[in-house]
């Protein structure tokens, strides 16, 4: 029995467009949980797979995926508007002040880029979403090493 017999082209699309969402977004998530964060893989699984979703949901909706790359129509772009919005209220929710010190952003922003991958996908921007989870990764793990070098250094040099 092949797998085709189970799903259409269209079907199995999307099923591939959700998972591939989902693996990049725990692939982010993954760095989060390493580094102790209270966002880990399935924040950002989450995160990744519902926009696409979202944003399926809006493509399907508006006509399909007729071509190579999804429709892309007004009310498609009303989803995605949608997404960055309730986002930017579920990263709002991560970023705690306490101390005189606010700690969060950085997951907060890797929430917001994890949706913005997830949209990717949504609309078949494969090559745009692998690069920008790449990238992100650069950020949360090359970024944070670089940083906490000059960090130091800066505190070293007031020492003297």
């Amino acid at each position: 029995m092949d797998i085709t017999t189970f799903f259409t082209s269209q079907e199995l699309e999307v099923v591939l467009k959700l998972f591939t969402a989902l693996l990049l977004g725990m692939s982010l998530g993954v760095e989060r949980a390493i580094s102790g964060k209270t966002a880990g893989m399935r924040t950002y699984g989450f995160v990744t797979m519902g926009s696409a979703l979202f944003v399926i949901i809006g493509v399907l909706s508006a006509g399909g995926y007729g071509g190579a790359v999804a429709v892309f129509t007004d009310s498609s772009a009303r989803v995605t508007a949608a997404i960055i919005q309730g986002i930017g209220f579920l990263g709002a929710g991560l970023i705690i002040f306490r101390d005189s010190k606010v700690s969060g952003v950085t997951t907060a922003a890797g929430i917001w880029v994890a949706a913005g991958i997830g949209v990717a996908i949504g609309y078949g921007f494969y090559l745009l979403a692998v690069v920008s989870t790449v990238f992100a990764l650069f950020i949360f793990t090359a970024l944070w090493y670089i940083e906490n070098k000059l960090k130091a250094l800066v505190r070293n040099s007031e020492e003297d």
